[in-house]
């Protein structure tokens, strides 16, 4: 009988076409899950496994905590099926705990909260960040820390982030629930850190984009409300690149 198993997945995404498989693309964190635990139970090609997502970061975005959950009918112990994984799993990618959970939960349908940190880096010295090249986006200069914060506030709450939605052809809602946006500075890192109840495609990484704009005086704070109501993703800043996103955790 199928039971169905609730996983922290962490992963660092540079080489992946993002979390969710793709036809002919072999390269992304579902398909590479799948697989391994398709071949684990023996499932035909036909009906292989499905592992379901809290959500589906985009090409180039880690994650620290993906949750993900999976239903398998296989006589492995937890443990077992645990260190299965993480022997066939390629290095950038670790299952970090894995527990047999209710039938009726699901990742994704059952998540009330997400929390996403953006990392940028900023020396005024010009060094690099040699170890982490690949999980922040190098800025050439510092921004206005407390005119962003002054965005980000407007930024907080419930509202239609249309504006701030890569997917031009979303016929769903996008209105959503921003909880907090929290700008923090640590020597040369930069990090953006956002909760809410759900995040639009690219909607971090546009309002990431567009709180640097802000903090390099090309659009002023309170021009973020005009941004909301026009609903247009035009208005709004450039898409920050992939490398400096991840998702840390997602709440139940």
């Amino acid at each position: 009988m199928k039971k169905n198993y609730k996983m922290l997945v962490s992963y660092d995404g540079t080489r992946y076409y993002g979390w969710e498989h793709q036809p002919n693309q072999e390269m992304t964190i579902q398909g590479k899950l799948e697989t391994v635990l398709s071949r684990m139970v023996g499932a035909p090609a036909d009906k292989p496994v499905t592992v379901i997502g809290a959500g589906r970061t985009d090409a180039g975005v880690h994650a620290r905590a993906m949750t993900a959950n999976v239903l398998l009918d296989t006589d492995m112990t937890e443990q077992e099926i645990q260190e299965y994984m993480n022997r066939y799993l390629p290095e950038d990618i670790s299952v970090n705990e894995l527990k047999i959970c209710a039938d009726r939960f699901h990742s994704r349908f059952k998540a009330i909260g997400k929390t996403y940190c953006y990392t940028c880096w900023y020396d005024p010295r010009g060094a690099k960040p040699v170890f982490d090249r690949r999980y922040v986006t190098v800025l050439d200069r510092m921004p206005d820390l407390e005119r962003m914060r002054e965005a980000a506030d407007l930024l907080s709450g419930m509202h239609d982030f249309r504006s701030f939605c890569g997917n031009s052809h979303m016929k769903k809602s996008t209105v959503r629930v921003v909880d907090s946006i929290e700008i923090r500075q640590r020597g040369p890192y930069l990090r953006f850190v956002y909760h809410g109840n759900g995040f639009l495609q690219n909607m971090v990484r546009i309002m990431t984009g567009t709180l640097l704009e802000v903090g390099y005086g090309k659009r002023s704070a309170g021009s973020m409300r005009e941004l909301l109501e026009a609903r247009d993703r035009k208005l709004a800043g450039p898409t920050a690149p992939a490398q400096g996103l991840c998702m840390m955790e997602v709440q139940y």
